[in-house]
């Protein structure tokens, strides 16, 4: 730094503008990576708010096998069949919804982004644990009708071409059904 600092203030007839050159370079640099960082997080916060709205239509789906255990007291989605109670919930078609919410097309085992002949983003791996309200809760502990998913998120990164691997994160979505009335 000292070295660069003498440089910069001799008047040895030295042009500083190979140095500005290379100051203006990293600068750049530096924004790219910047930029890249915040293309991440906005892709990742998108497809956790979308993979949670499609999650909560499915629960709002199952409305009507909810509402009745719900409204006289705390249970879930049960139906009497036979001798015996059963659960009445469903999980839907959430990649559907996903596809629809994000504009995916389904690319053998991946649901993909794809923008200018090159994928954006992928998601795959989609897994959603139903858990049903229970069917006479304990006073102390009441569960509630909620899904928990998981899905794994993948994005190519675009920095110094393809040298580095995609980014792949897994998302954790918890949602719950709560009843307006």
């Amino acid at each position: 730094m000292k070295k660069i600092a003498e440089i910069l203030r001799s008047k040895k007839g030295f042009s500083a503008a190979p140095l500005a050159v290379v100051i203006a370079l990293v600068g750049m640099m530096f924004f790219v990576v910047l930029w890249q960082v915040v293309r991440l997080i906005t892709i990742s916060a998108g497809v956790k708010d979308a993979l949670q709205s499609a999650v909560i239509s499915t629960l709002v789906d199952n409305y009507s096998n909810v509402y009745d255990g719900i409204r006289e007291g705390y249970s879930g989605g049960y139906r009497f069949a036979g001798n015996s109670w059963k659960t009445a919930i469903s999980a839907g078609d959430i990649y559907g919804r996903l596809d629809e919410l994000l504009g995916l097309k389904n690319t053998g085992g991946k649901h993909a982004k794809i923008s200018s002949n090159s994928v954006e983003y992928s998601v795959y791996g989609l897994s959603v644990n139903v858990d049903n309200a229970q069917f006479a809760p304990n006073s102390n502990e009441i569960k509630q009708f909620s899904a928990t998913s998981y899905i794994t998120l993948e994005v190519p990164l675009s920095f110094c071409g393809n040298l580095l691997p995609p980014m792949k994160v897994d998302l954790c979505v918890r949602s719950k059904f709560t009843p307006k009335f």
